[in-house]
């Protein structure tokens, strides 16, 4: 089978990855080009498109009713808007000389050429799984496609045992945690740091550590698994770091993901030192004119530091998309870069960052001040507040706001979108502290929590030597 090169004024654009970035790039395309101007083919290596992946935890859970729920765009609704979509279809090699990639039916093994004139790489993330015994035995399943989601939810159905171990806490490790408590398993969550969530400070990560002990999850922090352990039928049944087992029906790995980028090293395209693709403002891969990539393959600007991170998240994708598609038809767009910031829950225990960490700015060379306040979502005396714990820091001598952490109970987590915008925007704690923000008793204090820590952190920069 080949797809030899359009002639004439009409261009063929390729993409490689069905779901967030490749298919926001390509419906965007599609939207500023008709198919007379634009021939849009788009590869995807598994069987669902424009999904969320961020919604996983929760359909495994069963806070949400199926896997269907978390998809937005089905392949069949891409064909219709005229983007030629090729399922069970892997891109097996870029030819960045030629401007063509080969491509190979995942079912039938057949291959061939497919030239471009413009190529998206949306090629994603993948899990992390360690090198250790074991690890690819049955019941072992990592976490970041609907594919992956459903090999799970058969393996739960399946499996008569109700034990299951998490490696790994991470923001997937505390999701998947307690999605297996709501399905009665025991579960048992190894983390090879002090503290869960390593995107907060220790201080921080050890406030959820708490809330999922008190859940009933068993926490193994400072452990390093070191084997998976099969039984006779070759299944998972444990799993060992140095000084213990766990005993395991299933294992979920949380290790986290990195950047899935072979393809595109092997054709020689720029990473960066995390492994990501390294684009232009534009997303353009750089030093490339003809090729474009997005989502959790690449690596951004941080605008708080202003070094490259790797931020796999799904609003940054259909970012990237969105920018992408919009140049490929004709049209400019930029994406600036982000600050991290993120949110999550354990139950109704909300945890939310943006900006930088203590050891992100050491990383980064900056001076800072540090504090940490309790407050309320809601004024003290108004009925249903809930404790708040907000950490901040602060640019030593300028004051300019670096980070803030958030945990906390109901109307915790989104206060996080202050402090974000307050970090896109490069403001001092003390312009955060005097920000005009909404009050009402039902909502807040009269002082915001995060501006009660602005407060307090203007206060420490101007005390500090």
């Amino acid at each position: 089978m080949n797809m030899s090169r359009t002639r004439g004024t009409r261009q063929r654009l390729v993409v490689i990855g069905g779901d967030a970035a490749g298919m926001s790039a390509a419906s965007q395309a599609r939207r500023l080009k008709g198919p007379e101007e634009l021939e849009i083919v788009a590869f995807e290596r598994g069987h669902f498109t424009s999904y969320s992946a961020c919604g996983i935890p929760y359909w495994v859970g069963g806070d949400v009713a199926g896997r269907d729920e978390l998809i937005a765009r089905t392949p069949e609704e891409h064909r219709a808007r005229g983007i030629d979509l090729r399922l069970r279809t892997e891109v097996t090699e870029i030819d960045t000389a030629g401007r063509r990639v080969r491509a190979r039916d995942v079912d039938s093994g057949a291959e061939w050429w497919t030239s471009y004139d413009h190529l998206v790489i949306a090629t994603g993330a993948r899990p992390v799984r360690p090198d250790l015994p074991g690890a690819d035995a049955p019941g072992v399943h990592g976490v970041q496609t609907l594919d992956d989601g459903q090999a799970l939810l058969d393996t739960l159905t399946r499996t008569p045992g109700r034990r299951a171990v998490v490696v790994g806490a991470g923001y997937i490790g505390v999701e998947m945690a307690e999605a297996l408590i709501h399905r009665g398993y025991e579960v048992t969550v190894v983390n090879r740091g002090g503290a869960p969530m390593s995107t907060l400070d220790a201080d921080m990560g050890r406030l959820v550590r708490e809330a999922m002990s008190g859940m009933g999850i068993t926490m193994v922090d400072d452990a390093e698994v070191t084997k998976v352990l099969t039984g006779d039928d070759g299944r998972v049944r444990a799993v060992a770091t140095q000084d213990a087992e766990y005993p395991a029906d299933v294992v979920v790995l949380g290790i986290g993901v990195r950047p899935e980028t072979a393809l595109a090293r092997a054709a020689g395209l720029p990473l960066g030192d995390h492994g990501g693709l390294l684009t232009d403002l534009a997303m353009r891969v750089r030093g490339h004119e003809d090729i474009w990539a997005g989502g959790d393959c690449v690596e951004v600007l941080d605008l708080v530091s202003g070094r490259e991170r790797h931020i796999p998240l799904g609003t940054h994708a259909n970012k990237h998309g969105q920018v992408i598609g919009t140049n490929i038809g004709g049209g400019y767009a930029t994406f600036p870069g982000v600050v991290g910031t993120a949110v999550s829950k354990v139950c109704d225990l909300e945890i939310a960052r943006t900006g930088l960490r203590e050891k992100d700015a050491r990383r980064a060379g900056l001076q800072y001040v540090t504090v940490t306040v309790e407050s309320t979502s809601r004024a003290g005396y108004y009925p249903g507040a809930s404790p708040m714990t907000v950490k901040m820091l602060a640019e030593r001598r300028t004051g300019r706001l670096l980070g803030v952490q958030i945990v906390g109970r109901e109307g915790a987590g989104k206060r996080v979108d202050i402090a974000a915008v307050a970090l896109t925007a490069g403001l001092t704690v003390e312009q955060v502290a005097h920000l005009d923000l909404g009050y009402a008793p039902p909502f807040s204090p009269v002082w915001d929590p995060v501006q009660v820590a602005a407060r307090k952190a203007a206060a420490a920069v101007r005390e500090a030597p």
